[in-house]
Formats: structure tokens, C-alpha cells, sequence
């Protein structure tokens, strides 16, 4: 062996290397934003859980129940319904994640020191936020019961009491959670990844630009290449869901129409991004570093992983930003809320912006392409 040989070996590879700029930032670039991500949102507490209160009683003392909630940090005052029903509406359409509920002369039954309670709430569509959130209350109301009634609790009185109730996931089973996910983010990593690599191995063959010479239209050509992945995506979820409900037992109270249109217009924002990736990569290796490139920020940002609550609030806002959190906001309230398109309209509409924008952006790249 000629260590010699092996040294210009070595030196002609870092020299390929920095001459393919478009490597640089996937070297570079991509550990750096998973250590900024993981690092900022792993083990940050949830916070600022939204929060409606049905307050019956109107006293100082149920502005004081409040106020030691909101105090804490990690619940945010959103609302004040009238009743349950309004809360309850609150709840479906994703507006609150959490509810106390004062109940009608509960001042009286602390100034008489004579025991009482608070209702509280949950939606349990997240299983990670509803443990924590249900955690944090039971804080707060055990923390209040201490200052409402100092020094005066005994074993038969045991002040405020918190009466914890988990809607949509009452056991709080992380799989309920789970696998609704799981619908969309492997609609997500399936059409991305196999999208990336279609037109940019066409290109490395060199058979793309004998396609044009046969009768193919464009037209004709994308949407051959689009349907089949299309199809594989939808077929493979059928799988999932089909498992998830029977085998894993994770109950379907929504409607298969909200639930397949959601997932068909993200299919087309996924389908974009990977065709923006094939476009733009001159080879498969850059396309498959890219999707992955573009995958990390859609795990962390999203609520797939993590709760959103727990995010940073100097990166929350690139949370707007990622087309998984409305699909998977839409999956989970579909399937265990059984809410439907006047709950999640919010969410149909940003991604049919994104799909638009982003297709639209790839479809006309890939024009340009071809007649340059």
C-alpha cells in the first residue's frame, strides 16, 4: 500500500468536495440546526397552554383561582365561555387545550374553610400535553388550597380539591396519539423521498430529454410520474390506518371524507417539495441529503415529536412555517374529537396556500428547466 497514493486519494476528495457548492450546507449547515433544535427543544417545559375558564361563582376568589393558573407560566387565559357547551366548542376546534370549570359558591365554601373543587378539563388528542398539562393543574390547585386554606387542613378537609377529566383520550394512551401522526408523516416521507429522486434520475440517465423527443407531453410526463407515488402514499396509509385501528385498538370517531381530503392536499405540498428537491439536485446522493435536510425541521417544529407548548418562543414562530403541524392537527381531531371541516377550516386553508405555493413554485421550475 502507498500511503502517497492514499494522501492525493484523500486530498482529491476534499477538493471535490469544496467545488460542489451545493454539498457545503448539507456538511456544514444541517448538524448545526438538529444541535439548535434538539438542543432548544428537548426538556424545555410545556408552557402557555391554552386555556378557557368557565367561571359560575364571579368572586374574588375565582379571580384568584385564575390568576394562580395563569401565574404559573403554563397556562394562557384565551377565553371565558358561558357555559360547558361553549367550552366544549372551544375544545373541538382546537382553541383551548385546557378548561377549569369554578363551580356557583365556591367562595362561599372556602370562607367557610369547608372543603370544595375545581373542574378541570383536558384535551386529550396529545397524549405527551394532556399528561403535563393534567400534571401542572393538579400543581396549581394543590399550591392555591395551601394559600385558601392556611394552616386549617385536616384529614376530612382537604380544601380545593381538583377534579381532573381527560376528554377524546381518557387513558392518555401515547398511541392514540401516535398513530393518527403516523398517517401523515409517512404520507410526508414517502412522497417526498420517492418525488426527489423520480425527475433527477431521469436526468442522471440522460433519458429525460429523450422523453421530450417521443409524443409525451409535459403535462403528460409530471402527471405520470406523480400518480403512481400518489397512489403507493395512499395504500401504505390504508395500511396504517387499517393496523392502527384494528390491531392497535386506537379509536376513528371522525369522518373518512375530512380525513382522506386533508391528507390528499398534503400529499400535493409534500409532492411539491420533493419535486422542488429533484429539480434542484444534479444528483440522487443531493436529493436524498436534501429531503433529509428538509425533514428534521418537519419533526421538531410540528408537534410530531414534541409539543409545541414545550417550544421556544423564539422558534415557535417557524412552526407557522411547516406544512405537518396543520396535517396533524387535522388527523388527530379528526380521529379522536371526530371534528370536521367548520372545526379545522384553518387548517384546510393554510394547506391549500401551501400546496398551491409550493406546486406552484416547482411546476414552474419545471418548465424553466426544460426550455433552457
Amino acid at each position: 500500500m502507498s500511503w502517497r497514493r492514499v494522501r492525493l486519494l484523500i486530498w482529491k476528495e476534499f477538493l471535490q468536495l469544496r467545488r460542489d457548492r451545493s454539498m457545503l450546507p448539507i456538511i456544514f449547515i444541517m448538524p448545526v440546526l438538529q444541535l439548535i433544535l434538539f438542543g432548544y427543544v428537548i426538556g424545555t417545559d410545556v408552557k402557555d397552554l391554552r386555556t378557557a375558564v368557565v367561571d359560575r361563582d364571579g368572586s374574588v376568589e375565582s379571580r384568584l383561582v385564575v390568576d394562580s393558573f395563569v401565574n404559573s407560566g403554563y397556562f394562557l387565559d384565551v377565553a371565558h365561555p358561558v357555559d360547558e357547551a361553549a367550552m366544549q366548542k372551544l375544545l373541538d376546534g382546537n382553541k383551548a387545550q385546557v378548561a377549569i370549570i369554578i363551580p356557583e359558591g365556591f367562595s362561599d365554601l372556602v370562607r367557610e374553610k369547608r372543603p370544595t373543587e375545581i373542574g378541570i378539563v383536558v384535551d386529550g388528542s396529545d397524549s405527551k400535553t394532556a399528561s403535563v398539562a393534567s400534571g401542572y393543574a393538579q400543581q396549581v390547585v394543590a399550591a392555591l388550597s395551601g394559600k385558601l386554606y392556611p394552616g386549617r387542613l385536616t384529614a376530612s378537609s382537604s380544601g380545593v380539591d381538583a377534579q381532573v377529566r381527560v376528554l377524546f383520550n381518557p387513558t392518555m394512551r401515547a398511541v392514540n396519539t401516535m398513530v393518527p401522526a403516523l398517517l401523515a408523516f409517512i404520507l410526508m416521507m414517502s412522497t417526498q423521498t420517492t418525488m426527489s429522486q423520480a425527475i433527477v434520475k431521469e436526468r442522471e440517465r440522460g433519458t429525460l430529454e429523450q422523453l421530450f423527443v417521443t409524443p409525451i407531453g409535459r403535462a403528460e410526463y409530471l402527471i405520470g410520474k406523480l400518480v403512481p407515488y400518489v397512489l403507493i402514499a395512499f395504500i401504505q396509509i390504508t395500511l396504517v390506518f387499517t393496523i392502527g385501528t384494528l390491531w392497535f385498538k386506537v379509536p376513528f370517531n371522525g369522518n373518512l371524507l375530512v380525513l382522506g381530503a386533508g391528507l390528499a392536499l398534503f400529499a400535493l405540498t409534500a409532492l411539491g417539495l420533493g419535486l422542488m428537491v429533484s429539480l434542484l439536485s444534479r444528483t440522487r446522493y443531493q436529493a436524498q441529503q436534501a429531503t433529509t435536510f428538509l425533514m428534521v425541521p418537519s419533526m421538531m417544529l410540528s408537534g410530531f415529536v414534541f409539543p409545541l407548548e414545550s417550544m421556544p418562543k423564539i422558534l415557535y414562530p417557524l412552526s407557522y412555517l411547516v406544512p405537518l403541524r396543520y396535517i396533524l392537527v387535522v388527523v388527530r381531531s379528526n380521529f379522536l374529537k371526530g371534528s370536521g371541516f367548520v372545526a379545522l377550516w384553518p387548517q384546510f386553508l393554510a394547506m391549500a396556500i401551501f400546496s398551491a405555493a409550493i406546486f406552484g413554485f416547482g411546476l414552474s421550475r419545471f418548465r424553466k428547466q426544460l426550455n433552457d
